[in-house]
Parts: C-alpha cells; sequence; structure tokens
C-alpha cells in the first residue's frame, strides 16, 4: 500500500515540516551528475560510508541493470519502467523513522540501501536516473504539492514532454502514471529542477528564480559525490 509522504508535513503540526514552510528552504537547485557511473565504486563507497549493504546490495545491482535497460526504450517506457522500479522496492516510511531527523533527503543509495524513503526520496531518485537515462532537465521538475485527500504535503517527479504540455505525474502514491489534469487529488505549489523554480499555474507555472543554490540540494550532491558519483556544477 502506498502512503502519502506524511514526512513532508501534516498541515497546521509543527513538529513536522510544513508544506507551506517548504518554500523558504528553496533557493534553487545548481549542479548535475555527469558521465557514466561506475557502480563497482559507487557500491565501495557506500559499504565504507554506511556499512554492509546486506539485501541493499541486490536492489542496487538491479538499479544498474535497469539503467543498462534504460537507453533501449522511448520516453514514455523509460517513466513507466522508472516509476514502477521505484514504487515496487522502496517502502514508503517517514524521514523520523528511518533516520530519525524530521526533514532528510536521502541519496538514491541511501534509499536503496534501506528500502525505504519517503516522498522525497522517491522523486529524487526518479529523477536522478531519468536524468542519467538521458532525459533532458527541462522535461522533468520536482514538484511539491498538497496530497488533498490526506490533507499532507506531498511530492511527486512531473515530466513535460514540451514546455507547455500537460505534465504527467510520477508519483509513489499510485503506480499509474497520469496527466496532472487527472489527478485532482494533488494541488501543485512549486516545481523545480537544475533550471530553476516555478510557481504553480497555467502552462507549466511562473519561473521565479534561475539556476542558483539550493541548501539542501547541495547536501544531497555532496554525500552522492563520497559516493563516488560524478558531479559537476552547472548545467
Amino acid at each position: 500500500m502506498f502512503r502519502g509522504c506524511a514526512g513532508a508535513g501534516r498541515l497546521g503540526r509543527g513538529r513536522r515540516k510544513s508544506f507551506l514552510a517548504a518554500p523558504l528552504l528553496l533557493l534553487v537547485l545548481a549542479g548535475v551528475l555527469h558521465a557514466d557511473w561506475d557502480f563497482d565504486l559507487i557500491s565501495q563507497r557506500a559499504e565504507q560510508l554506511y556499512g554492509p549493504l546486506g539485501e541493499g546490495k541486490a536492489r542496487i545491482d538491479e538499479w544498474q541493470a535497469l539503467l543498462e535497460r534504460l537507453p533501449t526504450l522511448d520516453e514514455p517506457a523509460q517513466l513507466e519502467a522508472v516509476n514502477r522500479f521505484f514504487n515496487a522496492r522502496l517502502r514508503f516510511r517517514d524521514d523520523i523513522e528511518i533516520w530519525r531527523q524530521n526533514d532528510y533527503w536521502a541519496t538514491p543509495v541511501e534509499a536503496l540501501r534501506k528500502g525505504a524513503g519517503d516522498c522525497e526520496d522517491f522523486a529524487i531518485a526518479k529523477y536522478f536516473t531519468l536524468r542519467e537515462a538521458g532525459v533532458a532537465s527541462e522535461k522533468l521538475r520536482i514538484t511539491y504539492v498538497k496530497a488533498l485527500r490526506l490533507n499532507q504535503a506531498h511530492m511527486v517527479l512531473t515530466y513535460y514532454a514540451t514546455p507547455d504540455a500537460m505534465p504527467l505525474v510520477l508519483d509513489n502514491l499510485v503506480n499509474v502514471i497520469r496527466p496532472a489534469s487527472e489527478r485532482s487529488d494533488l494541488l501543485p505549489v512549486y516545481a523545480f529542477n537544475a533550471e530553476g523554480m516555478w510557481l504553480a499555474g497555467k502552462g507549466g507555472g511562473k519561473q521565479v528564480g534561475d539556476a542558483k543554490r539550493l541548501s539542501r540540494w547541495q547536501e544531497l550532491l555532496k554525500k552522492m559525490t563520497a559516493e563516488g558519483f560524478p558531479v559537476e556544477s552547472g548545467r
């Protein structure tokens, strides 16, 4: 069963991160992964950083196999494969339960090692996987929404086939990728990617920032660099 991202802030509860407060943390990300990923090095570094991978090693190996297969697929099939992969291999858990922190952005390796993550971890893992598969940054946005039925903040990955297209929603709540017009249960708030930040609105929303800095994203990139992922600054 898929759950909402309670870790992203149940509205009105100060002890959890609020979807209203989340935009205050956002300064717009910069930094992209580049080059092929060396999974032997990544697994070795992960064990050095986090200890034995256990069952997570098999999940990381499956991730590598997925990435090797993705270039043979067209983009719609890539979206489906990536969405299914992480929804099947990660259980939803709050940050406080996994990391003993109210707000923690896990790397894909950390999430796969644990076999669990919150909504942010699902969206981040899907974003990096599709970027490594060759999907252009401008087609992908990590999007904060309010999950109306759950009355919770939530995070999804959205895909724009063209700049003005109705985005498709990759979500841990449901396995089926649907256009945003069919997800009346989600109210978009804002989105970001390597190109900038957008407030929700028609035609993809209003861009309100360029590629500057996002502190939590920079922390995430530093962790991924330590894990053996090649990272460079800029677009």
